[in-house]
Parts: C-alpha cells; structure tokens; sequence
C-alpha cells in the first residue's frame, strides 16, 4: 500500500511516460491516457489484490480487463512501473517488432495483459465470463474492468450489462470513465446518452459515482465504498468523473488530443508541469 505522496508521484512519472511515449512515435492516445492515470496507478499500487509474478490464469487474485484499449499508454506505464515488465521496454512502445503495441495484445506474451482490446465495446463481456468462473472455481476474488464513455455507445456493452445483472453477478466491478468527450467531439454531439447512471440502475446494477476522478483520495474512498458492495446480488458500476489530458493544461477542457501526438515544443511545456519523480525510461 503507497500513501498519497507516494502515490502523485508515481502519477507524475507515469503522465511524463505517457507523453514521451505518444512523443516519440508521433502515434498514440494521450487524452484518455492522462485522464485515467490516477485511478490505474491507484488500483495497481492500492486497490487489487494482486500476487508476485503474472500468470493468465489469475487464481486467488483480483483482475483487471481494460476495455478501452486506446489508452494503452497509461496502462503499459502502470504495469510496468508496478512491476510487470521491464520499464525500459516502453521506449518500444509501438514500434516495429514491439510487445508494446498501440492497442494491447495478448500474442506478444507482454505480462499484464489478459486480453487484446482494440475493438471497443468487449471488454465488460469478458470481464464477465471471468468473474463467472472465478465464481464456478469457488475463487472469491474480485473482477475490475474499465471502459470508456464513448465507448458505451457501442452495444454489445447493453447485452453484458443487462447479463450480468440477471445472472447476478456480483463480484464485478465495472468502472467508466465518465470525461464526456471522444475522438469526433463531446459524447453528448456525438450520441447522446442520457444519463448513464439511470441507465445503469435500469438495468440492475448498484451505481456509485467518484465525482473527482483525478483526486487520488477520492479514488481510493470511492474504490472501497465500491469493493464494499460487492457480494450482495448485484453487479457494481462506478462512474468516474475525469477531465481528458488532465495534468496538461493545454490538453484539458477539449477532445482534440483523445488521439494526437504533441510535437517538441508541446512535449517540452507538459513535461515542465509534470516534473521527473521515479526516474525517467
């Protein structure tokens, strides 16, 4: 477990990762990256029940399927910070030959990850069947999975959140990043959802919200109230409130970067407001 101090500047490293990484390929998804940073280092370095070492099978730990593959930046900069694999290796990041690839990949063998999510819209479907057979295994750990606003307008989310309320499944713990914005604009011009937490509870599930998405202590006190309903009969769904690009000011408050690189000069002022902490690659 990592305190506060401990855990912001393992953030400010990671968004530092995250936009040397983009930089460097002139390819990647800085937006959602930086907007989800604080809650993936928090649930890697506080919230998962995790064991030494990575195997696929996960028995008798939490699990985390990213469903947003998009935002690969942040996760590659977590997992291996956390212990993964080699820091190092994020300068490969989507480079020829890597196993860092722009959307993760399970065929490279890169530890961490359990499932290839480059198609958008998947990732709660098997965070779903994994959390049915932990429970078949009589695994009593938890499921976590992430998806993102705009990702909701795919359906197949639908069918897995109307399953997964009827089979009462229980010991899931799906979070969206609620920062109202995609690639085309803000969520509500490009497909209006309405409110996404009514629709939620429509469909069964136990809904709570983490208004300060990017507040490390916020996470933590939302994770726990979180984890603290599971088992009850319900699925859990956490809407979390985040700002895209947060930590950059210029990358804030606009969906312009949910996909663009920043050249030198760009690259040079974020990493002014993100100051070198853990170490750079």
């Amino acid at each position: 477990m990592s305190d506060i101090k401990q855990l912001q500047d393992f953030t400010t490293q990671v968004r530092r990762d995250i936009l040397r990484m983009v930089h460097a390929v002139n390819s990647g998804h800085p937006g959602g990256s930086l907007g989800c940073a604080e809650f993936l280092v928090a649930l890697y370095q506080n919230i998962l029940t995790r064991k030494e070492g990575f195997d696929m099978d996960g028995v008798g730990e939490d699990l985390f399927f990213l469903s947003n593959g998009h935002i690969s930046p942040v996760f590659y900069s977590v997992l291996a910070r956390s212990g993964y694999f080699p820091i190092a290796e994020l300068a490969t990041f989507r480079k020829l030959n890597t196993r860092l690839q722009g959307h993760p990949t399970t065929h490279e063998g890169l530890p961490g990850i359990r499932i290839a999510s480059g198609s958008l819209g998947q990732g709660l479907s098997v965070a779903i069947g994994a959390a049915q057979a932990k429970k078949l295994n009589n695994d009593t750990n938890l499921i976590y999975a992430l998806t993102g606003d705009g990702e909701l307008q795919e359906g197949q989310n639908w069918e897995a959140i109307m399953y997964a309320a009827a089979k009462k499944i229980d010991t899931l713990i799906a979070t969206v990043d609620l920062n109202g914005k995609q690639i085309d604009g803000s969520t509500d011009e490009v497909l209006n959802m309405g409110s996404v937490r009514a629709k939620f509870e429509a469909f069964g599930w136990d809904v709570l919200e983490i208004k300060e998405g990017n507040n490390l202590e916020a996470i933590l006190v939302g994770m726990s109230e979180a984890k603290a309903r599971t088992g009850n009969g319900k699925p859990v769904c956490v809407l979390l409130h985040t700002e895209m690009g947060n930590g950059v000011d210029y990358m804030m408050h606009t969906h312009a970067w949910h996909g663009k690189a920043p050249n030198d000069e760009q690259l040079a002022k974020a990493l002014e407001q993100n100051p070198e902490t853990l170490g750079d690659y």
